[in-house]
């Protein structure tokens, strides 16, 4: 079956191909084995119709179906492999003639876009660490003694910013309670900005036991329809009022939150502990850094089923992430008030970035053709077992056949491990550009 192929636009490919008389009809005659139980003639048991009279009592046709997927199912991935094309849609058949000869027919498929790699070696990167100072320290310390620090009732005085106060709440609109306005025994955390605008700040003042109305508006990109930039009053009852009680900071918090037995000694652990992530951090967003300026100086014309796929990828990503902290997708684009094909929009962006990204580091890595040793691939092996917590060989029965992929993976890290080396380090013009 001998395939021309034709190059059209954002990287569409049209496969020609001819199916000879004698294919044709091979394939109607595994097309009628496949159904001859179906067929049903006056006088003749259910498959047990002959190949000739199911022809002439039903029409050649009836088989066609079967029988062309048989054709292209043979066909396609040997013209694929004869043309080394790299599809990344499902193909589409096109039969334009079935006659006395056999069967010409095209399939069309979107491919990897060709491009001309722009260049990878030497290209300047910004590069930016993140300062240790006693001030990022001291601001871990301060977060270690709210993680543990306990609620203490308060009777002599106001609630304060900072305070936890246990109310009860109603809301109207228009003198009218409105769904999901009404709560009871909420403890709310004054100064957390988890309720509308304006609200905590009217609780701060009052004392335990008072009851006092609020008035608030609602943002406009609220999340309920109706409410949206809505004025609203709130019936308000305070039950009690709760203290943050931050432990004293000296050897002995030391020891209750850390395997150290003095407050100098967590200081420092901290501080190596934060260099080290700065490090990391800093190397990693180099490497995207040096990523993102390689693929700028590459022009590609993304197909647009690449950046469908990869909206769907990471749509799917998101969902699976979110159901882990038990948050529905769904439910999580009703609060924001977004449909899903809003919410892939907000995304395209991104998808076409990484797309672009993938296709710029997956030719360099053709390039360089990186080994991967036996010794990195077991590596990555381990790792994986460990991330699973499997053993080894469970991971590798359980990866089965994908060892190439494993290894195209390494073989793409050590690529961009290549190209970061080879980069050089600019440093950030301004803050603004520190902080992106």
């Amino acid at each position: 079956m001998a395939s021309t192929i034709e190059k059209k636009e954002k990287s569409i490919v049209e496969i020609s191909l001819q199916a000879t008389k004698e294919e044709f009809n091979s394939a109607l005659k595994k097309s009628y084995s496949k159904n001859k139980n179906k067929f049903q003639v006056p006088g003749f048991r259910k498959g047990k119709v002959p190949y000739a009279l199911v022809v002439q009592y039903y029409g050649e046709g009836v088989l066609y179906e079967d029988a062309i997927e048989d054709i292209v199912n043979e066909a396609y991935p040997e013209a694929v492999k004869e043309h080394d094309l790299k599809p990344v849609s499902r193909p589409e058949l096109d039969v334009e003639e079935i006659n006395e000869e056999g069967m010409k027919y095209k399939v069309i498929v979107t491919v990897k876009p060709e491009f001309t790699l722009g260049q990878y070696e030497g290209v300047e990167a910004v590069y930016f660490e993140k300062e240790v100072t006693d001030e990022t320290v001291d601001e871990e310390i301060e977060r270690m003694r709210k993680r543990n620090s306990s609620l203490e009732e308060v009777t002599d005085r106001a609630a304060a910013e900072g305070d936890t106060a246990v109310i009860d709440y109603e809301g109207f609109k228009d003198g009218v309670a409105f769904e999901g306005g009404k709560g009871e025994n909420y403890s709310l955390k004054l100064g957390s900005h988890s309720f509308i605008p304006g609200f905590e700040e009217q609780v701060i003042g009052h004392n335990a036991g008072e009851e006092f109305t609020i008035e608030v508006t609602f943002p406009e990109d609220y999340h309920a329809e109706d409410l949206k930039g809505a004025a609203a009053t709130f019936n308000v009852k305070i039950h009690t009022i709760k203290a943050e009680i931050l432990p004293d900071l000296d050897d002995e918090f030391a020891k209750d939150v850390s395997e150290f037995d003095t407050l100098a000694e967590l200081r420092e652990d901290i501080r190596a502990r934060q260099k080290a992530d700065a490090e990391k951090d800093a190397k990693t967003n180099f490497e995207n850094e040096v990523v993102r300026v390689v693929s700028e100086n590459t022009e590609i014309d993304i197909p647009d089923v690449m950046v469908e796929n990869e909206l769907e990828n990471m749509v799917q990503d998101q969902a699976m992430r979110m159901k882990q902290s038990g948050i529905e997708l769904d439910m999580y684009l009703k609060y924001i008030g977004q449909s899903l094909d809003e919410f892939k929009e907000s995304m395209r962006p991104m998808a076409g970035i990484r797309v672009k990204n993938n296709l710029v580091v997956e030719a360099i890595t053709e390039k360089l053709d990186p080994e991967v040793t036996d010794e990195e691939y077991n590596e990555e092996i381990e790792k994986m077992a460990k991330a699973y917590s499997m053993d080894v060989e469970e991971i590798k029965n359980a990866l089965g056949d994908t060892s190439e992929y494993i290894k195209d993976s390494i073989r793409g890290r050590k690529a961009v491990e290549y190209i970061t080396e080879k980069a050089v380090k600019t440093a950030p013009k301004n803050a603004e550009e520190a902080a992106e």
